[in-house]
């Protein structure tokens, strides 16, 4: 999901969450309420423990646990840019992408900064989308050679894949890129969720276009925009679609493998729901 510049009111003197009943009648009743929050908001993740990462217009990060307790704030904001994306796959080893200035910042459960990783330095030219590989090293696309690459957190170049050029018609530019379930997913909006081996072999493309956000969990490819949320078995091949309530206002949604989140620039709503 593409973060971008907005110029926001600051930070609420007191942000928080607040627990909410189960939706009214006029909504969808597949979709319970159970957490909204007050803020600041441009951008939002939500790890695999229901961690919350808040991203303020200041570029500030706060991380809210489950219960909607405040447990960490990242403030080092003015080094690199505007964040361009945050993977939070792994909780206790976050990745922060500046594209801007080529840069990765990797953050622990804290959101203490472990390193940084200048791809310039690495001939990494054009980053497009960065990712966490299931080894916890770092999947990096780079437009500038067309190339999937693998690093590690010290910046050595573990393996790359043959120039795509060679390999599609068309020009891939991913947004995103999951590792997941022995996969590697780049997902290009414009061309649809391109997939490889953890070995860079490629395999398959998944016809999912015109998405707002992508979350992959096992067989599941799941994207949502703002009429639908698209779940794409990959083992099945079948497609599920289910039509986004009408919860406004908001900007932006997301889902992970059973919360859909919705948010707009000063109020985030977490949502459990089912298909």
């Amino acid at each position: 999901m593409r973060f971008f510049s907005i110029i926001l009111f600051s930070f609420f003197s007191a942000t928080s969450f607040a627990q909410k009943p189960a939706l009214s009648s006029d909504r969808d009743s597949s979709f319970v309420l159970v957490r909204t929050y007050q803020g600041d908001i441009v951008n939002a993740a939500m790890d695999n423990f229901d961690n919350i990462y808040i991203i303020s217009s200041t570029g500030q990060i706060k991380k809210f646990n489950a219960n909607g307790d405040s447990i960490a704030v990242y403030n080092q904001v003015k080094n690199f840019g505007n964040l361009y994306s945050i993977d939070v796959t792994n909780p206790l080893k976050i990745l922060l992408f500046y594209k801007d200035f080529s840069t990765i910042v990797i953050l622990d459960r804290f959101l203490a900064n472990l390193s940084t990783i200048d791809l310039r330095k690495l001939s990494i030219l054009q980053p497009d989308a960065v990712g966490l590989s299931y080894d916890n090293k770092i999947w990096v696309f780079d437009e500038y050679d067309n190339k999937l690459k693998k690093i590690d957190e010290y910046g050595n170049i573990l393996m790359e894949t043959p120039d795509f050029r060679t390999i599609f018609n068309e020009n891939i530019v991913p947004q995103k890129i999951i590792s997941d379930n022995g996969f590697v997913y780049l997902a290009d909006t414009a061309n649809g969720v391109y997939v490889f081996d953890n070995y860079g072999s490629f395999k398959k493309v998944i016809p999912l276009k015109n998405w707002q956000s992508i979350a992959v969990n096992n067989s599941n490819v799941i994207s949502t925009n703002n009429e639908m949320i698209t779940v794409y078995n990959t083992a099945t091949l079948l497609q599920t679609q289910k039509k986004t309530p009408f919860f406004k206002p908001y900007i932006h949604s997301f889902t992970n493998a059973n919360k859909f989140i919705t948010f707009s620039n000063n109020s985030l709503q977490i949502y459990q729901y089912r298909f």
